[in-house]
């Protein structure tokens, strides 16, 4: 394998992007593997320690360097060789607060040189020599998050920006970031693909230019703030979305505390997508909303139930053909309902992932989706308390799921303990072995604090461990509720 050609490894490395352990043992192999995995390495801001911020400062030109001394700043690198490689082009993700909080950081530990009055004034000006050096160094750079609002940080003015930004398809932000940001970033970015937009109490005048001028916006992210529920900002940039997006908009996700009609989401007639993440609102318009049709749409999240069942079972009976993810009501405090487990094994046979509860009486509705989702690879099933034990819904999967089934999802709901013995989990395990494929993921998701799930039995985990050597566990993993993957 350390003789396959570079492109080769960098298809392979890919797969090792979030496991930084064994791309940093890739290092070691030779020379082609490390400059391989460098690049991997320094691709997201977010992955940086403090030694990565080292090494960039290490890299800034003698200017900016002069600029540090002269104002006071001298932060001591770990190492004073010279760089081996130009570490910043390989930046592809960038986030303005990350790197914020992380050269905060680093001068917190230099704190000899730092007086506490001025670590602002510091900080900023060791963020921003770092983000010229990005700017003049990364060709092309595709993520942006920018949601410190400081009218101090003008990336668009910094030399390089131009050719740096041109091909920036993610941006991630808050509403209130400066105009004159907003307003030049429209002139050089007119592909963003990808915008998440979180709204706080004042809506800088350069966003609506921006989301004009986009000619390919696919993914939308709109977050109303708490504190600012009732402003109605979203409201602002309805009208053009709609008159502007129209068409080419197939994932939406909406988050938050809103205080918006959602009937501007009927205008999306090509979403493939879409997420509504709401703390709190009773939103009447739905009542309309479930008569839409979107006839493309694939995915839907609905992770806190804002509006009655009834409502969301007409909905279903409308776009549940094409569904082939349905998540519902995963969130802290919601219930799931019979009846729209059934009209999910009534419309949507083409499901691939599901997510929902039974409650202990409705082992049978479980298994009625079971038999009539012929497609399905993935179930969450929620567990414990007033809904299933993980023997029952086991059991039923190994019964009654078809053969594409691979990935099953127990979901412990808050102060509850598993009642599952050993000899039930080698049972299921044993009749899991007669399947094809036979090999299954299993993952655990509960409260970090209170949910005592099957793992927290050592006979069980020894059994996990005998079938994950024989290939019939392909992947165990325990995960907390916070754990985006699985959420």
């Amino acid at each position: 394998m350390s003789k396959l050609p570079a492109d080769c490894l960098s298809e392979i490395f890919k797969y090792f992007e979030e496991d930084q352990i064994t791309l940093h043992s890739c290092l070691l192999v030779n020379r082609l593997w490390c400059e391989i995995s460098v690049k991997l390495l320094w691709r997201d801001v977010w992955d940086y320690s403090t030694s990565n911020y080292d090494t960039l400062i290490a890299c800034l030109p003698n200017e900016s360097k002069e600029i540090l001394y002269n104002n006071g700043i001298m932060v001591s690198t770990s190492n004073s060789k010279l760089p081996v490689f130009n570490y910043a082009s390989f930046c592809k993700i960038l986030s303005i607060d990350r790197i914020y909080n992380k050269v905060e950081q680093l001068l917190l530990k230099s704190k000899k040189y730092i007086i506490p009055r001025d670590l602002d004034d510091k900080t900023f000006i060791v963020a921003r020599e770092i983000f010229k050096l990005f700017m003049t160094q990364i060709p092309s750079l595709m993520e942006l998050d920018f949601y410190k609002n400081t009218s101090k940080v003008i990336l668009t003015t910094y030399p390089g920006a131009n050719d740096c930004l041109k091909n920036l398809s993610k941006l991630n932000c808050s509403s209130d970031i400066s105009s004159e940001f907003f307003y030049q970033l429209s002139q050089i970015c007119h592909n963003i693909q990808s915008l998440n937009i979180t709204f706080e109490k004042v809506n800088s005048d350069g966003l609506s230019n921006l989301i004009s001028v986009q000619k390919n916006l696919k993914c939308l992210g709109l977050k109303q703030q708490a504190q600012y529920r009732g402003d109605n900002k979203v409201n602002d940039i309805i009208p053009l979305l709609t008159s502007k997006h129209y068409d080419t908009l197939i994932k939406l996700n909406l988050s938050g505390n809103y205080d918006v009609s959602l009937l501007f989401v009927a205008e999306f007639k090509n979403l493939q997508e879409l997420e509504l993440s709401f703390d709190y609102y009773d939103f009447e318009d739905f009542e309309r909303l479930q008569y839409v049709t979107f006839p493309n749409l694939q995915i839907l999240k609905i992770p806190f139930i804002f509006v009655s069942y009834e409502l969301l079972i007409t909905f279903l009976k409308n776009n549940g053909n094409n569904l082939r993810e349905f998540y519902i009501g995963d969130g802290e405090g919601n219930y799931s309902d019979n009846s729209l487990n059934l009209v999910i094994a009534k419309f949507c046979p083409k499901l691939r992932k599901l997510s929902t509860g039974f409650k202990n009486d409705e082992i049978e509705t479980l298994q009625m989706i079971l038999k009539s989702c012929i497609y399905l690879e993935s179930i969450k099933i929620w567990c414990g308390g007033e809904y299933l034990s993980e023997k029952e819904a086991l059991e039923s999967v190994v019964k009654y799921s078809h053969e594409n089934l691979c990935e099953i999802i127990l979901y412990h709901q808050y102060y509850t303990q598993s009642e599952l013995l050993p000899d039930e989990l080698e049972s299921f395990f044993t009749n899991w072995i007669h399947r094809k494929p036979k090999s299954i993921s299993l993952i655990i998701i509960k409260d970090e604090s209170f949910s005592f799930s099957l793992d927290t039995d050592e006979k069980n985990m020894e059994i996990i461990k005998r079938y994950i050597k024989l290939g019939i566990v392909n992947k165990f993993k325990v995960a907390y509720y916070e754990d985006d993957d699985y959420n």
